[in-house]
């Protein structure tokens, strides 16, 4: 049994965290989680609690080898700071970011909002992070066996005719100290970023950083990030772009900055202004996306899977879609730390019931 299984962080834990404004609970449990990990014993004992593993779970997923397809999405662990921690939770990989090659300190607060009713959170986070020099240093401290993905984007005072800069940048500093990475041209949150969808933008910039991978000893998977706004035209675009530049896979998606479909009261939704949804209005908005991107490919681009994974039938569902890996955010703050054990063991049952274990 975990200490903190599901029905008691529902009614208990989440209830009492959920007092507080999402961002303050972010940096309370970072700090929490930093100071007690030194305790003797404890990360063993929740690894015990919280991982599930089993042969029929390790994924092989771009030259990498995962203990299970599980992964923390972006956002969470911005700065490196609790990447090793979060692999005692029962995630495979973990993915630090967004990192930009100077400090900001991101858009004013308040900046991100809970919509319950919707099991749903609205963040206009702004890229808010200490640099890559700082994520640099605290991932060159790797110890464990967790596999760390890096998010890069570029500072918002960069303006975008500049914006390769940036990317090439952090991509350079980054690239030795994680296993994968991913660019990220679709936050809402950053001024005038969804410019850099545009085709001509984002094959520049891609090219420009497979030609700097050309010049490492070793190559590493490098993933596009995309929008689950993107129309049937632009997700062609995102596939011939997969294919023009010889990047290695799509993660699909990011937040959303549409409103539709919400229990929550309009003007409660509009009082919290613009930013980027996630959650469960997400769900089947990213499904779509997997599936379309899998199916118009032919299946030929590994997608990681994200966006409104709040159930394990959620998860199941991108995992038949056509992705190969889950990230999971909202739906780990929604249901608490047994959420990834709960999906790893549903995996293996079905795996039992189907008979093919």
């Amino acid at each position: 049994m975990c200490i903190f299984g599901e029905k008691m962080y529902r009614h208990f834990i989440r209830p009492l965290l959920f007092t507080l404004r999402p961002e303050t609970i972010h940096h309370l449990l970072v700090r929490f989680i930093r100071t007690t990990f030194g305790l003797p014993l404890l990360p063993a004992f929740l690894s015990t609690m919280y991982r599930y593993d089993h042969p029929s779970l390790k994924r092989e997923f771009l030259g990498m080898t995962f203990d299970n397809p599980v992964g923390l999405a972006a956002g969470f662990d911005k700065d490196a700071q609790v990447y090793e921690e979060f692999g005692r939770f029962g995630f495979s990989f973990i993915e630090i970011g967004t990192v930009t090659p100077r400090p900001q300190p991101g858009n004013p607060r308040p900046r991100s909002f809970r919509l319950v009713r919707d099991r749903a959170l609205i963040n206009r986070m702004g890229f808010n992070n200490k640099g890559v020099d700082e994520a640099v240093r605290a991932l060159k401290k790797r110890k464990g066996k967790v596999i760390v993905g890096g998010n890069i984007g570029k500072n918002t005072q960069t303006p975008n005719n500049q914006a390769i800069d940036d990317y090439h940048y952090t991509f350079d500093k980054i690239y030795d100290h994680v296993d994968y990475l991913v660019v990220n041209l679709s936050c809402p949150n950053i001024r005038n970023l969804n410019e850099l969808q545009d085709k001509h933008h984002t094959i520049r910039i891609l090219n420009n950083l497979t030609d700097l991978r050309r010049s490492r000893e070793v190559s590493k998977p490098i993933l596009l990030k995309i929008s689950p706004d993107l129309t049937h035209e632009q997700l062609d675009d995102a596939i011939e772009i997969f294919y023009t530049t010889k990047i290695d896979g799509i993660i699909a998606t990011n937040t959303t900055i549409t409103r539709d479909h919400l229990t929550t009261p309009r003007e409660q939704v509009e009082a919290i202004g613009p930013g980027g949804l996630s959650g469960a209005p997400l769900t089947e908005k990213s499904t779509r996306i997997i599936r379309y991107i899998h199916q118009k490919s032919n299946g030929e681009i590994p997608i990681i899977g994200v966006g409104g994974i709040m159930t394990v039938e959620d998860a199941l569902e991108k995992l038949e879609a056509g992705a190969s890996l889950i990230q999971v955010y909202t739906g780990f703050i929604y249901n608490g730390p047994a959420f990834v054990k709960k999906i790893n063991r549903t995996l293996v049952q079905r795996s039992i019931e189907n008979g093919q274990l």
